[in-house]
């Protein structure tokens, strides 16, 4: 009853307030709402709604803390099942848990953080365009128009957590940016699932000619980690199991090429364990295709006149094997930093004095020296401590190696997940990393940090495969393969799975798929 009251209160007093403020909260600057309901909390503002932000803000103590999320994305991705949804085994919402959840007691601003200022302790938010957002996607030009700005606006913080995740790596690739379909985010997925039945329908027309229904079923993926290599076992699956039934004269026609620049796919797993995995894709027809190195992807067939149909084809160009025209091409190759950590974190205006530790000062005055962010020399992340923390060098020795460099740590900004490594202990860039740091920060912020220092714990790695089977490595180089890898990788991420909702309603959609075959609709 209290709280109906309240919210009563709240809307009356937001009814009465000036034109000046209800024009400021229809253009999203809804700031002034959030400083009426802080209270004496301290505000956490994190940016991002990946595993790491999205964990992290379900952690946290809401008598403790106002938490407030900053994302384009209004949702979190399991990003484990993107594969399954992109062939229909699963259905895309059950990948999905949204920011503004009941009973979560986080704030949201729908937005990209554009900019901090770490003395004032304040950070720019630009709001995103209302189009679709693609996952190559920058802040300041997604969706817009040219010459079109966006609108930003300031917010005050008291911690800070970078949590904003990576980019997909197209290594300037020509054409990749603009022709590949990425599996990053659910429209990743959608668009992906469209794009296989529109080769099958296109191939399946009496007016397509062999040799386009061959190019059409051509598919090919680069990238022979995780999620590079469950894609090819998802398509397969969906093929020889599915898509054989309705389109049987073309299924002998469809061919899966898995593309990698290194000696092996799968180097996170043992030898034993990767070729195991290749074994199997060679008895299933997956053409694994290691040390190939991609030199172009451009629309339209290899030497053909541009305005000739194609019917959505693309020219995949090899050091290798030279040019061969595909149907589809999914991108799954590493990870490239973040536009926000790489520009707007660039420039430290103004030295924190109030919130940094000096360490190895020597004579130096810390307010009259240029600062920035100490940066990993290969990736570009953020290097931090054993607690997450963001540290700063001076401007003029930030190449230098020198353990002796004065440093200084910002004790209210952290990062965490892709963005962030460990200067001691770096860590592999994955969903279970991200995962447990944000869960060791949440519970040493509730408790103020009463823990010495973040450990790792690795559970192991594990990947699909196909048909039923499955890898496993545990953390102890335990290794389980076949049936057995893929009822533990079922059970596994059913378990991770963020809500009961999602719980409850994959085994369901599997239990559908699999006495009704999955669902091939395209829309």
């Amino acid at each position: 009853m209290s709280s109906i009251l309240y919210t009563a209160g709240k809307a009356s007093r937001l009814a009465r307030a000036s034109p000046i403020r209800n024009n400021l909260l229809r253009r999203g600057l809804h700031t002034l709402e959030l400083d009426e309901t802080k209270g004496d909390r301290e505000r956490v503002v994190i940016l991002g709604s990946g595993w790491a932000g999205f964990v992290l803000s379900r952690e946290l103590d809401k008598t403790k803390f106002q938490t407030v999320v900053v994302s384009p994305r209004t949702y979190f991705v399991f990003t484990p099942l993107l594969a399954s949804t992109a062939v229909g085994t699963l259905e895309f919402r059950t990948t999905l848990e949204s920011v503004r959840a009941r009973r979560s007691g986080v704030d949201f601003i729908h937005g990209w953080g554009a900019g901090v200022d770490f003395n004032e302790k304040t950070l720019r938010i630009e709001e995103p365009a209302i189009r679709e957002i693609p996952t190559s996607a920058t802040p300041g030009d997604v969706g817009r128009k040219p010459g079109e700005e966006a609108s930003s606006f300031l917010m005050k913080y008291d911690k800070l957590v970078i949590a904003v995740g990576c980019y997909s790596q197209t290594f300037n690739t020509p054409g990749v940016r603009e022709n590949a379909l990425f599996l990053k985010d659910v429209v990743d997925a959608v668009k992906i699932r469209k794009r296989i039945l529109e080769c099958f329908e296109y191939a399946s027309l009496p007016t397509t000619s062999d040799a386009m229904r061959k190019t059409l079923l051509n598919f090919a993926i680069v990238g022979g980690g995780p999620t590079g290599v469950e894609f090819a076992a998802e398509l397969f699956d969906l093929c020889h199991e599915d898509l054989k039934k309705l389109y049987p004269n073309l299924v002998p026609l469809v061919k899966i090429s898995l593309y990698d620049v290194a000696p092996k796919i799968l180097p996170m797993f043992d030898t034993k364990l990767s070729n195991y995995a290749i074994e199997l894709f060679k008895r299933d027809g997956i053409d694994v295709k290691t040390q190939h190195n991609i030199l172009e992807l451009r629309r339209g067939l290899p030497g053909a006149d541009p305005t000739d149909r194609d019917a959505g084809c693309f020219t995949l160009r090899t050091k290798q094997n030279g040019e061969m025209g595909i149907g589809m091409c999914v991108w799954s190759t590493g990870l490239m930093m973040n536009p926000f950590v790489k520009e707007a974190l660039s420039d430290v205006k103004t030295y924190p004095t109030a919130s940094a530790e000096l360490e190895n000062a020597g004579s130096i005055n810390p307010s009259a020296e240029e600062w920035a962010i100490k940066r990993h020399r290969k990736t570009g992340g953020l290097l931090v401590d054993d607690h997450f923390r963001v540290q700063l060098v001076p401007k003029a020795l930030s190449q230098e190696k020198d353990a002796s460099v004065p440093q200084a740590t910002i004790k209210d900004v952290f990062a965490l997940g892709d963005v962030s490594t460990m200067e001691k202990d770096p860590l592999p860039a994955t969903a279970q990393v991200a995962n447990q740091e944000a869960k060791w920060l949440g519970r040493n912020m509730n408790s103020g940090f009463t823990e010495p220092g973040f450990d790792f714990r690795s559970l192991g790695v594990m990947t699909y495969l196909g048909d039923m089977k499955a890898i496993m490595q545990t953390g102890r180089r335990k290794e389980i393969k076949g049936r057995t890898a893929w009822l533990i990788w079922r059970g596994a991420y059913l378990t991770q799975t963020m809500s009961w909702r999602n719980r409850i309603l994959i085994p369901i959609y599997w239990l559908i798929n699999w006495l009704f075959g999955r669902d091939i609709s395209r829309f």
